[in-house]
């Protein structure tokens, strides 16, 4: 095997003649004073002969060393292992913390196996320097590399019997921090001896402090030192040790505090000053006095600052606590995607990443769950009084569910196998009240109790769940993001992990057909002006081999009987009208629409499906009402803005995919009809005008409710802002038991109402009211799509039979 040459290798040899040298004068005064001592004695020819050997022996020790520095720089035969390359050298490899940015700039997390965030030398306290250089290295301005006179001082120590501690110097310290000279990776065959590997380690970091003060300056590697040593507390370099032990930067540390900081450094448990504040104490004092006695300070002013208080402040670092955890979960899934695809190390290459999200209005969205979902569950444990809420289709409570579900968990199954064959005993256990916490709608979000773990598990099947996106239609930029109300208690996101039936919130996908699909009776596809008869209907179908009937029945069960356009149907959800539009143009041309609009998630082909009776994510319905409001372009959801190295240079831009998914001319009259939601007479959005959104600008929706009340949805549309909300509990046998407490306008359009009044009075110059329902310049519209309708009260009849609803004409 052929030695590798390190290309430093003429750097080496200079240092070591330069060792030599200093060596060599060390030796003569040495001999010189003993040669002085023993003068005056007789048979001075003796002592000549003694001081030749020693001058023999001198240089064969030199020799030596010459040798034993060339074979381990060469690695010769493997045997001493690697030493870092020139590349390695003029680009070390610092772990750096990944930062996650807002839209707004505000830092939300980080990811990293070191927190270390990079600081440069002249953003450091000079104080830093004189405390870190008159305790660890006095000679560091002279020395390059290795402190000679400090080696020999250690060695005479050693050898009479005294401990004074290593002579390392700062780069020797550096050079075994920055490229782990004593991890086994870097160990050769003669590594792995005792005694003989340290000698080896010590002789790597020494070529290694000569190679990097030959490439670095003295400011570049105190620099370099500062960011890279540990100072306990998981913080990792001055930034963020500054940060954590005073909550300042290292710029504006005073002189005590840099001592405490450098203090730290010898041991950061025992130094401690969070564990161990009287060591702390004592040895932030030494290190003043280490700085006095280089002269940094006087010892009437070290006097005085020895008396003073430690005066740290923990401030461990805390990510903005706004943003929903569901988010970042998402968020990794993506990152360590795009970081695989580029070779990137999003723990370790201190990445920045800037995500769509906007924590102003995350925060928003966050109350309005908030206060909206306190509010519901209390209603629903009151609702429920006295009785189990897991019930079949008729009502009756399903039995057994409790123990069903108990044997799913993990407690379950690990007090089987510790009691085999003994169901009794576990039963025992899991009826036996026990001290924990649980989840609550309190200032806290959690409470104390006592339970067994079957009453645990009753009270969790209580507790309803929401989920909740809101994104930017044009560009497909997700700004907010709520996967549940608490995800310490609830992590399972209910964004993008849980599908449940959206019951009419799927209608629009079914209009949309209607209106773009041409068709023998419309050769250029229906028109919200177009008119039906709200009439019961009866769909043939065949399931199994079987024919079936389906009988779909509106929300009221009643039918008017009234003539309407399809704008009125919709804004009315009825159930009949839709129905017959799917007899017209065919499930399977739903199922087309909904699927070219932005639903991803698989369609059973039955006639139900135009009521939302397959299951979808809050995710993949906002997306899909996004097309709507983009002119019928369906835009891929984007979590990433652009993603910078640590040098601050963009690395990744997202590119969404985008696909004209209908016609824009259908596209807009879909907008106008969410919009008649609210200013159809008897909209099933009519509730949000209790709420302060309506002065100078328009807002639209679509609420839906499935079987049995089980899902509650509102999908909300603004000119800027396209937003889907989901609430129900964690199985769909628990729910409310009527709708008017569990349909989608009660349970879930407050939560938009809310957040929508928040976002557009807030006064934020990103979000400012307007419309949405002005045809666009530029485009020709080929069919109507203003049809209002009157009411008209026939005072013969009462109930509902004295209301109809006609056009006018």
């Amino acid at each position: 095997m052929t030695p590798e040459k390190n290309p430093s290798s003429e750097n080496l040899e200079q240092h070591l003649r330069l060792l030599y040298a200093q060596g060599k004068q060390f030796a003569e005064i040495a001999l010189q004073n003993f040669y002085n001592f023993f003068k005056p004695q007789p048979n001075e020819q003796f002592y000549q002969r003694m001081v030749r050997y020693a001058w023999y022996v001198f240089f064969g020790f030199w020799l030596f060393l010459f040798v034993s520095f060339k074979l381990v720089e060469y690695n010769v035969f493997n045997l001493f292992g690697s030493l870092p390359s020139v590349a390695h050298l003029e680009k070390p490899k610092i772990p750096l913390a990944s930062e996650v940015y807002t839209h707004d700039k505000k830092l939300i997390g980080k990811y990293f196996r070191e927190n270390r965030s990079m600081v440069h030398f002249e953003k450091l306290s000079p104080h830093l320097t004189q405390a870190l250089i008159s305790t660890e290295d006095a000679r560091f301005e002279e020395h390059s590399g290795i402190d000679l006179p400090a080696l020999f001082g250690v060695l005479v120590y050693n050898v009479v019997g005294f401990n004074r501690g290593g002579g390392s110097t700062l780069t020797q310290q550096l050079a075994k921090n920055l490229f782990k000279t004593r991890s086994g990776a870097s160990k050769g065959h003669l590594g792995k001896v005792p005694v003989l590997g340290t000698v080896i380690i010590k002789m790597k970091e020494w070529i290694t402090a000569i190679n990097l003060e030959k490439n670095y300056t003295k400011d570049e590697i105190i620099e370099m030192y500062l960011n890279t040593v540990d100072f306990g507390n998981e913080a990792y370099g001055v930034k963020i040790a500054s940060k954590v032990f005073f909550n300042k930067t290292p710029a504006t540390l005073n002189i005590q505090e840099a001592a405490l900081l450098i203090g730290v450094l010898k041991a950061t448990t025992s130094y401690n000053p969070f564990r161990n504040p009287q060591k702390s104490l004592q040895r932030r004092n030494t290190v003043l006095g280490q700085i006095a006695k280089y002269e940094h300070l006087s010892n009437k002013e070290v006097d005085s600052l020895c008396k003073l208080p430690l005066g740290t402040k923990y401030t461990p670092e805390v990510m903005e606590s706004g943003v929903s955890m569901h988010f970042k979960d998402y968020l990794t899934l993506t990152l360590e995607k795009i970081c695989a695809e580029r070779g990137l190390d999003l723990h370790a290459d201190g990445l920045k990443v800037y995500v769509t999200i906007d924590s102003r209005l995350q925060k928003l969205a966050e109350e309005s769950v908030s206060e909206n979902m306190r509010l519901l569950q209390s209603r629903f444990f009151e609702h429920w009084r006295g009785q189990n809420p897991w019930t079949d289709k008729r009502g009756k409570e399903l039995p057994d569910y409790l123990e069903k579900e108990m044997q799913k968990g993990k407690l379950f199954q690990y007090y089987s196998k510790l009691h085999p064959n003994r169901p009794d005993s576990v039963q025992l256990l899991l009826n036996s009240p026990k001290e924990m916490t649980v989840f609550a709608w309190n200032d806290r979000g959690e409470k104390d109790t006592l339970l067994s773990s079957f009453d645990s598990l009753r009270y969790y099947k209580h507790i309803l769940h929401t989920g909740m996106m809101s994104m930017n239609p044009y560009s497909g930029e997700i700004k907010t993001w709520v996967g549940d109300i608490n995800y310490k208690y609830f992590k399972y996101d209910n964004v993008r992990q849980a599908r449940r039936q959206p019951g009419s919130t799927f209608k629009p996908f079914v209009y949309a057909a209607a209106l773009d699909t041409a068709s023998k009776d419309y050769p250029q596809g229906m028109s919200p002006c177009t008119k039906m008869v709200d009439r019961p209907v009866s769909v043939l179908y065949m399931e199994d081999g079987k024919s079936k009937t389906w009988s779909p029945h509106n929300a009221d069960w009643y039918c008017s009987l009234d003539t309407i356009p399809l704008r009125y149907a919709l804004a009315r959800s009825l159930n009949t009208i839709t129905a017959q539009l799917t007899q017209k143009i065919g499930v399977e041309t739903v199922i087309r629409y909904a699927q070219k609009i932005g639903i991803t998630s698989p369609m059973e082909v039955f006639p139900s499906v135009c009521l939302g009776s397959n299951d979808v994510t809050v995710y993949e319905m906002t997306a899909a009402y996004a097309t709507f409001m983009n002119d019928g372009i369906w835009t891929e959801p984007q979590v990433i803005s652009k993603i910078e190295d640590k040098n601050g240079k963009v690395i990744y831009r997202p590119n969404p995919k985008r696909k004209r998914a209908i016609r824009p001319e259908t596209a807009f009259m879909l907008r106008t009809m969410l919009r008649g939601s609210l200013t159809e007479p008897f909209g099933t959005s009519g509730g949000l005008w209790r709420y302060d959104i309506h002065r100078g600008h328009e807002v639209g929706g679509k609420t839906g409710t499935s079987s049995n009340h089980a899902d509650g949805w509102y999908m909300g549309v603004t000119k800027d802002l396209v937003t889907g909300t989901w609430v129900g509990g964690e199985d769909r046998s628990i729910h409310f038991r009527t709708s008017d407490y569990g349909e989608g306008a009660k349970m879930a359009m407050p939560i938009f109402g809310r957040y929508i009044e928040r976002v557009y009075n807030a006064g934020f110059y990103d979000y400012t009211k307007g419309g949405f329902t002005k045809k666009p310049t530029g485009l020709t519209m080929s069919k109507p799509y203003s049809c209002p309708v009157k009411v008209l009260k026939d005072s013969t009849k009462t109930g509902r039979d004295s209301v109809r609803v006609v056009m006018v004409e």
